[in-house]
């Protein structure tokens, strides 16, 4: 048995292939569920009742999404074009902390609440967008790995902020807890539903796959950042600037990572803490191999992981199964969609 490279790759099957990993993921997890004496169809029946089966469920659902959604396109933007980005975890702390930076400032303040929630959306792009350009100019001038440099980024980041809200940015009214000033009531985003969570932040996290997507499909920055993930060499001899195309990219993944962090604590904490994330800027690694690496498919894999991390909590409850199954699910999934892919690419032969 040998494997052989396809000439090109249908789209049915381009479209079929993450359908399938998450199937077989969830047939194996199934199989865990099985063997912890439990049933399977009964513990998926209730993940998907806790993620929509109430209006607090679903909304949940969808506030756990929004920094997903954004996340994931951060890596799936910056992969396409084989700038590998794992730094996304600390671009969404520089992103968050920037918010509460900012507001201390009197204008920002005193802004009428647009003004304000605009001013802090870019300080927590731009905050995400610096953090990255470090590592894409070592990688350019000297060579240095950004697998390496992004990853490290992260620990720096989080041991930064956690200075900075013990420091400069604690919050003197909060009796001695590290957490950082509030956010500015002028730049706390608005309700999507009365009494939940659910913000306007989601909006922005499904509108801005949409203009990533026609940057990439309609654009010749859209089309060198695809040459140069395709094949550098190649795209440099056709006179693609890649120097230039991987810091746009950088700049693009980055400060969406960083927007992420901002929506996230101006919609739903109001400050900043160490613990802000379980892990948003890694799940988005996970959420664009989902996709596929299109920034339409990221919504899809970003609410699949949302689904299965709401509604794991009630699984849990209701049959004493760890909500840690959830991790194992969507671990599964990334597992599946990698085998997925090299079949979409490979067929195999006897």
């Amino acid at each position: 048995m040998r494997f052989e490279r396809r000439d090109s790759v249908p789209p049915a099957l381009t479209v079929l292939a993450p359908i399938c990993a998450v199937l077989a993921a969830l047939v194996i997890a199934g199989g865990l569920i099985a063997l912890a004496g439990r049933n399977p169809v009964t513990a998926y029946g209730l993940i998907l009742q806790g993620a929509f089966g109430s209006r607090l469920g679903l909304t949940e659902t969808l506030t756990r999404a929004t920094p997903l959604i954004l996340t994931g396109l951060a890596a799936a933007v910056a992969f396409r074009a084989r700038l590998w980005n794992i730094g996304g975890e600390g671009q969404f702390y520089m992103g968050a902390l920037a918010v509460p930076a900012i507001g201390l400032l009197p204008f920002v303040a005193g802004a009428p609440a647009p003004i304000a929630i605009l001013i802090c959306l870019i300080a927590g792009a731009l905050a995400g967008m610096v953090l990255l350009l470090g590592p894409v100019i070592l990688k350019l001038r000297f060579g240095v790995d950004e697998v390496v440099t992004t990853l490290l980024l992260n620990f720096v980041v989080v041991l930064f902020v956690s200075m900075m809200i013990e420091g400069a940015l604690k919050d003197p009214l909060a009796f001695g807890w590290p957490q950082s000033v509030p956010v500015p009531p002028a730049a706390e985003l608005p309700q999507l539903v009365d009494r939940t969570r659910l913000h306007a932040g989601l909006l922005i996290a499904l509108a801005l796959p949409l203009g990533v997507w026609w940057l990439q499909s309609r654009t010749v920055f859209g089309l060198q950042s695809r040459a140069a993930g395709l094949n550098a060499r190649a795209a440099a001899f056709a006179g693609v600037p890649l120097a230039r195309t991987l810091m746009l990219v950088a700049c693009l993944s980055g400060g969406l990572a960083g927007l992420a962090g901002a929506i996230e604590v101006m919609g739903v904490k109001g400050y900043v803490t160490t613990d802000l994330s379980p892990n948003y800027g890694y799940a988005g690694i996970v959420i664009a191999m989902l996709a596929h690496l299109h920034p339409l498919g990221v919504i899809a894999a970003a609410l699949f992981s949302a689904v299965m991390f709401v509604g794991a909590d009630s699984m849990s409850r209701a049959l004493g199964v760890p909500s840690y199954i959830a991790d194992v699910i969507v671990a599964l999934s990334l597992l599946t969609m990698l085998v997925a892919i090299f079949l979409t690419q490979y067929r195999v032969r006897r």
